[in-house]
């Protein structure tokens, strides 16, 4: 296994989290396939979209991965009136990760990050380890913690 960002900002906090591997395709790199690979409930698997605010610039959001984010109450939440997600061929450059491979912890840069707010059902959740066939399992709260994020009604 390689360590990315993500795991060694974990590990360097001491955070509780396990890495879980599973075979990746361009194909099936959505986090309900990803859900599929791993053996878990579709709903606990969240995905980290990237966006840009008109006033504020770069905001991530991270929502479970059968839903779409509500981009008003998106906008809302960040002190946005609107927000559209960045262009893929962005998301290297700002984040340090790929598509299919984005991680909320660890980016290049700290962005606000709002979690949607059903993660707080879980006891753990799972969220890309930063690259495409690794996820990472983790409790809701530490997300939040080691993101500095805010939960919030996202979808």
């Amino acid at each position: 296994m390689s360590k990315t960002n993500a795991i060694r900002r974990l590990e360097a906090h001491q955070i509780d989290h396990e890495v879980i591997e599973y075979v990746s395709s361009e194909a099936e790199i959505d986090a309900i396939s990803v859900a599929r690979k791993i053996g878990e409930e579709e709903d606990a698997v969240f995905k980290t979209l990237v966006t840009r605010g008109d006033r504020s610039g770069i905001v991530v959001f991270v929502i479970p991965g059968p839903v779409e984010l509500d981009l008003k109450k998106a906008a809302g939440v960040s002190g946005n009136k609107s927000v559209s997600m960045v262009k893929t061929s962005e998301l290297f450059s700002l984040t340090g990760y790929i598509r299919g491979g984005c991680s909320p912890i660890g980016m290049k840069k700290a962005y606000p990050t709002f979690i949607d707010e059903t993660a707080l059902v879980f006891k753990q959740l799972f969220v890309s380890a930063g690259q495409r066939g690794m996820q990472i399992k983790i409790d809701p709260e530490l997300l939040k913690d080691m993101c500095n994020a805010s939960f919030a009604n996202l979808i």
